[in-house]
Parts: structure tokens; C-alpha cells; sequence
């Protein structure tokens, strides 16, 4: 039977547990001769993470990092690339001490690189009597791996002014076990580096590239070859001030990257004379490379010129297909609408963490019948395919030009609202900024549909998978073209009947909770905000951040303290006598980035304009939340404070959150 009850107050079939309890997170799948690797973590653990290895033919799966491995780095903060693996070799970083080991098909494990405060990520593995190390390579007889270091050593900061990043060789023996400079630094003198790819005949491929660009806006592609003493001559292949040139990987001699040089990350193949495009069209082949390690194409093994696997993003759309490099053809191997998180291959054959706009997220691998089959579900928790809101592309008119998004309307098999009520509106705004929002299966998100909420989740100007002018709409301009765009976005689903006008949340985290404060202090559109780890100050940000975004702001805001003014000018906690809506503020005591007093600042001028307003802050959380209990109880406070701020009553069982001045 199908119950008639107010938007909000339905009863789900996802629980607030269900976000953590049963819930993995599946990444960095491998393919090694006959077995399948990859990553999984869990809420219910804290969050830690562990490599897991199965025969690709089928069989029981094995961990092959117990508890208290942490399969994690912290190279750039945002880590990647923890792992790599070749010849049954495993190698991969463990986050307690940023030391590698090497994981031997016999279950040994050795020591890799010194104690210290180094990181190493982006790992290309490489056993003895490699084909690429039979070339005058030192590293014939120990094998090696290859590795972006981050070297944190006081004396190194001191000297350079902050960490220094390096492509390194660590021999596989573990001869440089026990001092940080016994591994040999290959590529030096730019502030950031990645994705070092060695070929079968001797030449090491990396980007590379220097504040205060990001990955996305302008690198440069090297090689050089690989020799006793380090690397040779360094000859560049693709970048520049304009290029966002990323993601080597080697086809036999050849070298396949990515580029944005026509506004799209489009594939591209040099062979060692010139660069020819593989497949040109406005679609975007690659992701901003945010961390480590990600696979958005790989080559597949077989005779001929070559193919690949890839994922492209066409209008905000995943394709998956193979691409035939002497064609450019394309070849679908799933259905519209299907991504994936990491892909590789190998002889063993095709696998995948595949995700879907109506299902789980798995690891699944592909058939000689072009079939996928599911490995290992995300979660142990696949809702009612009746109560799963699926996701529509909505745009609405924007100052640059058209804005996208997702709305996932209010589904729930057992409800339906009153006749004549329209839902209330979650608009979210993702973190980055420069990032996306993606068309998958999100239980958070189907937390709020199949209670009766609609949401909106913006692909404000500045995000990627749209072009390179599209992201570059954010330009100096973060704080107000992300705002503008959710705040319209918000409207124009209101104009359209779908969604109700006085019930308009905006909501984010860190980057997407500064949009969420800057959206309720600088307009008078949202009823609610909810706001997790929201950046308040941009001047903090700007003055005391890690490496990798120390400059990040100089193109999203300007350069610091030249352009001052603006920074005060953009920043929420400078604006909060114009705070215009209840506010629940989440906040982790041990959060680097966003102190707590920011929230603490905002929650007090709610309280002197006396908001409704809600602070809650979590012992031993940082900068986003790990632990389940944190999970779970935020999502409660969330679903309460909105319950008594629109004045509906929730079917869950959930502590009632104290919101201070509410009438």
C-alpha cells in the first residue's frame, strides 16, 4: 500500500546506518598475471584502508594487510597511487610511518625506504629482469620502483621553504631501507610532480609543474631514459602555460598522454618524432588530477597498433568504450551513463570499479561477451530499485553562459506527498571547487530522496567535465560565480514546480561549505544551510594550507596579500551580520585546514541575530569525517534540524537536535 504523508517525513528504506554499516569503499583495482588487487575501506574501521587480492578467474578473496596496515599516503595530502604491482611483487605505503614495503607472493615483507618524514605515491613497479631495466639500467639485478616523493625533512624545508617533491628510484631489495638519501632522485626542481611510467625500452615518462598552477591549469610532459646514474636527456613532449598536459602511460614505444590544448582532455599518441590526436571531440578523456594514481584510460594487452580502454565524459555523461589507436574508433563497452573509478588490464583480462546513476558502486570485471560481472559490491545494502531516485541533467541560464546539474526528484515505493505540496530542495555544492558532481548512485544523496526530499547537485561554473573554458568560468571569481550558479540553480527548480520556493537548503563541505556560507551571507535565496567543515576565512587558507593548495587560491581569488581586499571582501566569517537563514554548522576539533573557532564564529552570529542555529563538533575528526559514529551522527542532526526548522515530522528514530533560538 502506498501511504499519502508530507515531503520529508517518509519512511526509508535507507538507514542512517546504512551509510556506514556494510558500506566499502572500492578503489585502485589492479590486474597482475592471474590475480585481481585492489582497495577497500570502511567507515566501521575508521576508515582504514587495506589491499585485498583474489584469483581474476574467480575464488576467495584475501587481505593482504591486516589490521593496523593503513594502505594510505598523504603525498599532496589528498595521497594516491598508495600501491603498485607487478610480477606477484607488491608494493605499497603505509600511513602510520610513509615507509614502502614490498610484499612478496610468500607473504614476506621488507622494508623499502627510511623512517622519516618522507612520502612516497604514484608507485610504477618494477621486479628484476624487467624488459625496461635490461638497458643499462642499475637497477637490472634488485628491480625498482618509481615514486613521487614528498620530502617533509626539517632541513629541506628549511632550506627550500616548504616540502620538497621528487620522482625517486627505490631499489626493490631493500638496500635503501635505512637512509632517506640511499634512494636515487631521478627528477628535480619542480614543485610538483607525478605519474612516473617506465617503458620497455628504458625511458621514464612524468609530468610536472610549478606554483602557483594546479595539475588542471599548466604542466609539462617529460622523458628521459633510464640509465646507470640516473636519468639522461630530458626531452619535452607536450605542456605550457596553457596545457594541461597529464596521465602518461606506455604503448609498447609509444607514449600515450592526455591534453586540453583544444579546451578538452582529448588522448593524444607521440611517437617519438611527432604528437597525432587518437580521438578528437568535445569530451573530456581525463579528470582533474586531484590525487594520485587514477586510471581514466589503460592500455589493453594484445597484437596490433594498439587499444585502449577509456573513460570519457561527454555533457556530464560517462562513457565507457575502447578506443582503436590506428582509428580513433570507438567501441562501447557499457551502457551511457557508466563510469568508472579506476580501470586496468592485463593478461588475466579487463577489470573496473564501475558505478552506476541506479546501483552500487563494484568491482567488476569484463567478459569475452562484453559483459560485466560483479566481483564485490560497495554495499552490503542495494535499495528498493523502486524507491532509488535516478538523476536527470537539468541547466539553467548562468552569468557565463549555461550552468549544469543533477536533480534527483523525491522516490520512495511506499509514499506519496499530499496533492498540491512541492518537495523541499537540497541543493549541494561540491568540494574543489574544481571537481564534479557525478551522475552515480550516492546512499547519502538517496538518504534525502526516499524521505521525501528533491536534490540538486550543481555542476557549478569552475567544474570539470565540461571543457576547459568551463572551469575556467570560476577564474578569480570563486565565491561568487559558484554561488550565483546554486543560488539560480536553486530558483529556477522552484520556477519549475520542482521544488518548494520557502524550503531551499544549500549544503556542502569544506570548498562546497564555503559556497554554502557564502551562499547565505551574500543572498537571501536559501531557508537552511548545513555546512561541514565550511571554510569561513580565505585569508587562513591562504596564509597556513598544505603544499599542494598553497597557491591554489591565487587563481581562484588572487594573488595573496596583494589582493587582500578581496580576501576579506569573499570570506563568510567577514559577513556574518549578514547571515539570512538557520544554520547547522558540523565541525571536527582536529580539522588543519578550518579551524574550529570558524564555526564557532558563525554559529555565534546566528545567535546574536537570533537564527536558529545548531554547532556541533566531533573529538578526533579532521578535515572530513571518518569515523562511522561521526557519520551517523551528523546525518541524524541533519535530518532533525531541517525536521523542526520546515516543520515536519521524520519517521526515524533519531535523537532530537537541540537548534537554539527556534520559535
Amino acid at each position: 500500500m502506498v501511504t499519502t504523508a508530507p515531503y520529508g517525513s517518509w519512511r526509508s528504506p535507507v538507514g542512517v546506518e546504512d551509510l556506514t554499516v556494510g558500506s566499502t569503499g572500492l578503489a585502485a583495482v589492479r590486474v597482475d598475471g592471474d590475480d585481481l588487487l585492489w582497495l577497500e575501506s570502511r567507515p566501521d574501521q575508521g576508515g582504514r584502508v587495506s589491499l585485498w587480492r583474489r584469483p581474476f578467474a574467480g575464488g576467495a578473496a584475501v587481505e593482504l594487510t591486516p589490521a593496523p596496515v593503513n594502505v594510505r599516503t598523504r603525498v599532496n595530502e589528498y595521497g594516491g597511487g598508495e600501491y603498485g604491482v607487478s610480477g606477484g611483487v607488491v608494493v605499497h605505503s603505509d600511513l602510520a610511518d610513509g615507509r614502502l614495503w614490498r610484499r612478496d607472493p610468500d607473504g614476506t615483507v621488507t622494508a623499502l625506504t627510511a623512517e622519516g618524514v618522507c612520502w612516497y605515491g604514484d608507485l610504477d613497479v618494477h621486479p628484476a629482469g624487467s624488459p625496461g631495466l635490461a638497458h643499462g639500467s642499475a637497477y637490472a639485478a634488485s628491480g625498482v620502483v618509481l615514486a613521487v616523493r614528498e620530502d617533509h625533512r626539517e632541513a629541506v624545508v628549511a632550506e627550500h621553504g616548504e616540502a620538497v617533491t621528487t620522482i625517486v628510484a627505490v631499489p626493490l631489495d631493500g638496500s635503501a631501507a635505512h637512509d632517506l638519501d640511499a634512494v636515487t632522485v631521478l627528477a628535480a626542481g619542480a614543485d610538483f610532480c607525478s605519474t612516473p611510467q617506465l617503458s620497455v625500452d628504458g625511458r621514464v615518462a612524468w609530468t610536472q609543474w610549478d606554483h602557483p598552477a594546479m595539475p588542471w591549469d599548466a604542466t609539462a610532459l617529460h622523458v628521459a631514459p633510464l640509465g646507470p646514474d640516473g636519468l639522461g636527456a630530458v626531452e619535452t613532449v607536450a605542456g605550457g602555460p596553457e596545457e594541461s598536459a597529464v596521465q602518461p602511460r606506455w604503448l609498447g614505444r609509444d607514449l600515450v598522454f592526455a591534453s586540453d590544448r583544444t579546451g578538452w582532455w582529448n588522448l593524444y599518441l607521440y611517437d617519438g618524432s611527432a604528437v597525432r590526436a587518437l580521438h578528437e571531440a568535445e569530451a573530456e578523456f581525463a579528470e582533474p588530477q586531484w590525487v594520485l594514481g587514477t586510471t581514466p584510460y589503460v592500455v589493453l594487452p594484445g597484437e596490433g597498433t594498439g587499444r585502449l580502454l577509456s573513460l570519457r565524459t561527454v555533457d556530464g555523461t560517462a562513457h565507457l568504450a575502447v578506443l582503436d589507436v590506428a582509428t580513433g574508433g570507438l567501441s562501447p563497452v557499457a551502457e551511457p551513463g557508466v563510469g568508472a573509478d579506476s580501470l586496468d588490464a592485463g593478461a588475466a583480462g579487463v577489470a573496473a570499479i564501475l558505478n552506476r546513476p541506479d546501483a552500487p558502486a563494484t568491482l567488476s570485471t569484463l567478459g569475452a561477451d562484453g559483459t560485466w560481472t560483479t566481483v564485490r559490491s560497495a554495499s552490503a545494502h542495494a535499495p528498493d530499485p523502486a524507491s532509488v531516485s535516478v538523476p536527470r541533467d537539468v541547466t539553467w541560464p548562468g552569468e557565463g553562459g549555461e550552468v549544469h546539474g543533477w536533480y534527483y526528484p523525491p522516490v520512495n515505493a511506499g509514499f506519496v506527498a499530499p496533492e498540491g505540496e512541492l518537495p523541499p530542495l537540497v541543493t549541494l555544492s561540491h568540494g574543489g571547487p574544481t571537481s564534479q558532481a557525478h551522475a552515480v548512485l550516492s546512499l547519502a544523496t538517496q538518504f534525502w530522496t526516499s524521505r521525501g526530499f528533491a536534490v540538486l547537485d550543481v555542476n557549478y561554473g569552475g567544474s570539470t567535465g565540461y571543457g576547459r573554458p568551463y572551469r575556467e568560468r570560476l577564474k578569480s571569481r570563486w565565491g561568487i560565480v559558484d554561488v550565483d550558479d546554486c543560488a539560480n540553480g536553486a530558483l529556477a527548480m522552484a520556477d519549475q514546480g520542482l521544488a518548494d520556493r520557502e524550503r531551499l537548503v544549500v549544503k556542502g563541505g569544506s570548498a562546497g561549505g564555503y559556497t554554502t556560507l557564502r551562499a547565505l551571507t551574500a543572498t537571501d535565496v536559501f531557508t537552511a544551510g548545513i555546512s561541514s567543515y565550511g571554510i569561513g576565512d580565505l585569508e587562513i587558507l591562504a596564509r597556513d594550507t598544505h603544499k599542494f593548495e598553497s597557491r591554489y587560491l591565487d587563481g581562484l581569488v588572487g594573488p595573496y596579500p596583494e589582493a587582500r581586499d578581496v580576501y576579506v571582501d569573499r570570506s563568510p566569517i567577514h559577513h556574518v551580520d549578514q547571515l539570512s537563514a538557520p544554520i547547522l554548522l558540523l565541525q571536527g576539533l582536529e580539522d588543519l585546514v578550518v579551524p574550529p573557532n570558524q564555526a564557532e564564529a558563525m554559529a555565534d552570529a546566528a545567535r546574536a541575530k537570533g537564527l536558529p542555529v545548531a554547532l556541533l563538533l566531533f573529538e578526533g575528526e579532521g578535515h572530513g569525517f571518518r569515523r562511522s559514529e561521526t557519520i551517523v551522527a551528523s546525518y541524524q542532526a541533519q535530518l532533525s534540524f531541517l525536521a523542526q526548522v520546515f516543520g515536519f515530522t521524520p519517521a526515524d528514530d533519531i535523537p532530537v537536535l537541540p537548534v537554539e533560538n527556534l520559535t
